[in-house]
């Protein structure tokens, strides 16, 4: 741990300084719950600083930060204007004011752990990666079943396939993680986060890190909470744009695609053409049946072990309603991209 009194470490170096940046637009609920989590962290206070790059809120989020600058001087927050709202503009414009020498990316709905900072600045240091990053531990977006079931999909593997950084616990280079840290004058020389991609950002950002023979580190002790959609229809347009921000990506880098990504364009295509043939023949409806049939059965045996888990019978509905979701809206968006 480092004390906040203590800035110079076992071989007499100063900590390096770190900037804590995040894109932000109307998040009156939950910023302060992620300022006064960076203002615990284990790493000194006096060796960094939090840029929140806002999208002109509407709401009554820049009070909410000017309320706690009031509460805790100590933690230096700048607040800058990004009039675009879109977010890799925002993590542009947060670097460019950022002072420190390590860019630590995380996001106004989240709460990392105490440590979260002092374990990703560790990562960098001992050169485990040139992106440094760790688990999402899902939260509820709301107190209600499906909110519940949303949050317990996000981290189940039927519905987001091998992506470690939402369940694994062993340590190792990875395809990407979530937020992540970055020696700032690397992230630079990468040329930042790619404005021309409203979504899948990160992705494309670590693609290009491990495109030049550098790693992205996972590291299952940074953790992290995550607020999930709290409803199916926010759940539904959040996967959408996954998928159709996806395949403007993958055409950039076509060698980057991973096999949880080819499956669901493939899956929604698929039933599109079985129920086409079902409208012109008996067997095709049979199958169609069957096929119908066994996704659900699939579907609650996914859920059967969070049910049990939990002693929650909601989670035997809604956690295949989310992975449903999750599996035809990221499909139909990343096959919308392609036809448009």
């Amino acid at each position: 741990m480092f004390p906040s009194e203590d800035l110079v470490t076992g071989s007499g170096s100063i900590l390096p300084f770190v900037s804590v940046i995040v894109p932000c637009y109307n998040e009156e609920k939950t910023i302060t719950g992620l300022l006064e989590s960076i203002a615990c962290q284990t790493y000194p206070l006096e060796r960094m600083e939090v840029i929140i790059s806002d999208g002109m809120s509407e709401d009554n989020t820049r009070q909410k930060i000017f309320d706690y600058q009031q509460a805790e001087p100590r933690l230096h927050i700048k607040v800058i204007d990004n009039p675009l709202r879109a977010i890799p503009n925002a993590l542009n414009l947060a670097i460019k004011n950022a002072s420190g020498e390590i860019i630590l990316r995380l996001d106004a709905h989240c709460i990392p752990a105490r440590d979260y900072i002092e374990r990703s600045v560790r990562g960098l240091e001992d050169g485990s990666g040139k992106n440094v990053g760790g688990l999402w531990k899902i939260k509820p977006g709301a107190d209600s079943w499906i909110a519940r079931s949303i949050a317990d999909s996000a981290s189940n593997p039927l519905g987001v396939g091998d992506a470690r950084y939402r369940f694994s616990e062993n340590a190792g280079e990875v395809d990407t993680v979530p937020f992540g840290a970055f020696w700032k004058d690397y992230l630079e020389e990468l040329g930042g986060y790619n404005e021309e991609l409203l979504t899948n950002e990160d992705y494309e950002l670590n693609t290009r890190i491990r495109q030049r023979g550098d790693k992205v580190w996972f590291d299952p002790k940074i953790q992290s909470e995550y607020f999930a959609r709290p409803t199916l229809g926010a759940l539904a347009k959040q996967y959408w744009r996954y998928g159709y921000w996806k395949y403007k990506m993958l055409k950039k880098f076509p060698g980057s695609v991973r096999l949880r990504q080819a499956i669901p364009p493939l899956f929604v295509l698929g039933w599109v053409v079985l129920l086409i043939a079902a409208l012109f023949s008996v067997f095709f409806r049979m199958m169609l049946a069957i096929m119908v049939s066994l996704y659900i059965l699939i579907l609650v045996l996914a859920s059967l072990p969070s049910a049990i888990k939990a002693r929650d019978v909601s989670l035997l509905a809604g956690v295949p309603l989310a992975i449903a979701t999750m599996h035809f809206c990221w499909g139909a968006g990343f096959l919308r991209s392609m036809i448009k």
